[in-house]
């Protein structure tokens, strides 16, 4: 499939897709809850062979990254489908700052003797390319989660590699608006539609896009022998939500550079993370890989663990929640999850949503201030 082979932008792409064409049709391909469907077609089984559902929702995602695209349960299973293709005994490389599932997912397998797992510093550009020509499977998430650090996908996916090997982006983060990890050479780019595909709280959904036809359908393969399809509901309710991908995404992340500046001067925050800051550490790497640098603040407060436990139950529009990417803002500490107690115990994960700026920053200033009252 052409990236928007009729020469529309991205935006105009997310409407458009993933429709039918034929007179009498329905304008929205509607959720089709079908396990069989009747025999002398290509499509037999659902499992198998997907719905018009499911397919509405792969060839927007696929069309976003110019590839051909796979939609999975939930974005653990889009992620699984990809470990699912390594060798025995292969050498898988993660980040430092990598989503708790991934790591989780990586360690289970390690102690199973599957694979052994190595971590390489998000920044470390020449670890990164240094392990590409031994790793069976390089996994980057840029921007990470939640310390935002940006890497060098441009560097690290054009390194010489191992045979074989697959380099695969997280782009949850970003979306395939704001990064083409393909684009720079990625053999997979990840996508957890729950988060800003979805865009509404209201489901489980990830998707894998590639443009390696035999890996396309070894992953189809993976989800066809491990059950790993989306929900008929789910599907629907992400094609629904990715209509308007684009318009929250500016919106959220116009309102998130707003909230970081400010932040950046509060006198109860030691440090925000954010990579549209001059400030952050990775903000000139962000310049070049990012079209826009997100939604998503991680702040560090004056004060221990039960101050930003107390700011997060005095917040009142902003939702005491952990995931993101959805229409409404959600924080958490982040250090209070287990397998995350690494990092700094005041730290706060911050998702922008749609809401007005100031309203949003009345609430967060507010909380702040009155959690660290006496």
């Amino acid at each position: 499939m052409e990236k928007f082979s009729s020469g529309i932008k991205p935006e105009s792409w997310l409407v458009s897709a993933g429709r039918a064409s034929e007179p009498g049709a329905p304008l929205n391909v509607p959720p089709i809850p079908a396990s069989n469907f009747v025999l002398g077609s290509e499509r037999g089984y659902s499992r198998d062979d997907g719905t018009p559902t499911w397919e509405a929702l792969e060839e927007i995602v696929g069309g976003l990254e110019a590839g051909k695209a796979l939609a999975f349960a939930s974005g653990m299973a889009a992620i699984a489908a990809v470990f699912d293709q390594l060798p025995a005994g292969a050498v898988v490389v993660l980040p430092d700052d990598c989503y708790l599932g991934t790591v989780g997912l990586a360690a289970a397998g390690a102690a199973r003797g599957r694979w052994t797992v190595r971590r390489v510093a998000v920044d470390d550009t020449a670890g990164w390319i240094d392990a590409c020509a031994v790793a069976d499977l390089i996994w980057l998430e840029s921007p990470s989660n939640p310390l935002l650090i940006v890497a060098d996908l441009e560097a690290i996916c054009a390194a010489p590699r191992k045979p074989g090997a697959i380099v695969a982006v997280d782009n949850t983060f970003a979306t395939p608006l704001n990064q083409q990890p393909l684009d720079f050479g990625a053999t997979v780019s990840v996508q957890s539609a729950t988060k800003f595909i979805g865009g509404h709280s209201d489901l489980l959904a990830g998707v894998v896009t590639t443009r390696d036809e035999a890996l396309w359908r070894a992953l189809r393969k993976s989800r066809e022998l491990t059950g790993a399809t989306p929900g008929t509901l789910e599907a629907f309710l992400a094609v629904r939500g990715a209509r308007t991908l684009a318009l929250r995404l500016q919106r959220a992340q116009q309102t998130a550079m707003i909230l970081a500046e400010r932040l950046e001067k509060h006198p109860l925050v030691t440090c925000v993370r954010y990579p549209g800051l001059p400030s952050h550490p990775t903000h000139a790497i962000a310049r070049r890989m990012l079209k826009g640098f997100g939604t998503i603040i991680s702040f560090d407060l004056l004060g221990g663990a039960e101050f930003a436990d107390a700011v997060c139950r005095n917040v009142r529009l902003i939702r005491h929640a952990t995931s993101l990417g959805a229409v409404e803002s959600t924080m958490e500490r982040r250090a209070a999850i287990p397998g995350q107690e690494h990092l700094p115990p005041s730290l706060l994960r911050l998702s922008v949503g749609i809401e007005d700026a100031d309203d949003l920053w009345d609430d967060l200033d507010s909380a702040i201030r009155s959690s660290a009252a006496p």
